[in-house]
């Protein structure tokens, strides 16, 4: 792939990443999965993440795993689905707190676009996989991608939210220079672990905090 379809300030920041020969093979192993069979996201969307949150408007990350793998769901932000699709378990949780947390009602759409809109990066470790395989396309090289990435907004931007929901979140953070940054780590959010301290975690309202204090605009969740 010569050219990624990606936003211009990620391309300029990511390059040498692009050109780095893992790279290359993730791209031909991207291309032949979505050649051989169905995969989600569509292709156009695989760096939605990056073209909806330019690299100078990002001022929170939140990392997921692994895109949907059911048809409809997935378009490139993690936790997020398109609009009219029925809000995944995770992400029916996450709208409940959010409501605890400020009040807010519980939205009619599961689309986080407009979370990324203002300068929320909504980053899956994983940016592809196969229908119905959960998993599928890990270990391929976009794990070290999306590392990289994590590493280059720590090394390069101040005051940046992370969010790390579970223990492969979490994971991610000796990437991220907690001096500099504010760093929340929780529960994931997913039936299995919500009621373990994703909910009363007060991400929501902790994160607002922090960019106010920093003089940075809140998210409206």
């Amino acid at each position: 792939m010569a050219q990624v379809k990606i936003h211009p300030s990620w391309q300029s920041e990511l390059q040498d990443e692009f050109d780095k020969p893992y790279f290359e093979q993730l791209i031909k192993f991207v291309r032949d999965e979505y050649a051989a069979g169905t995969c989600y996201p569509p292709g156009s969307l695989i760096f939605n993440a990056f073209n909806q949150c330019p690299f100078d408007n990002v001022n929170v990350v939140l990392i997921g795993q692994d895109p949907y793998h059911e048809p409809g769901q997935a378009h490139g932000l993690c936790f997020s689905v398109n609009d009219g699709v029925q809000f995944p378990p995770s992400l029916r949780n996450i709208f409940q707190e959010i409501h605890t947390d400020l009040g807010k009602p519980i939205p009619s759409s599961g689309n986080l676009t407009r979370w990324a809109q203002q300068g929320v990066l909504l980053l899956n470790a994983t940016l592809t996989v196969r229908e119905h395989q959960a998993g599928s396309h890990q270990k391929h090289g976009w794990e070290t991608f999306t590392d990289d990435v994590i590493r280059l907004i720590s090394d390069k931007k101040e005051h940046v939210v992370f969010i790390l929901w579970g223990s492969y979140a979490q994971s991610k953070s000796s990437l991220i220079d907690s001096n500099k940054h504010f760093v929340l780590k929780s529960a994931h959010p997913s039936p299995l672990s919500a009621y373990r301290g994703f909910f009363g975690n007060h991400h929501f309202s902790l994160t607002n905090m922090y960019l106010k204090k920093m003089g940075k605009n809140e998210i409206e969740w």
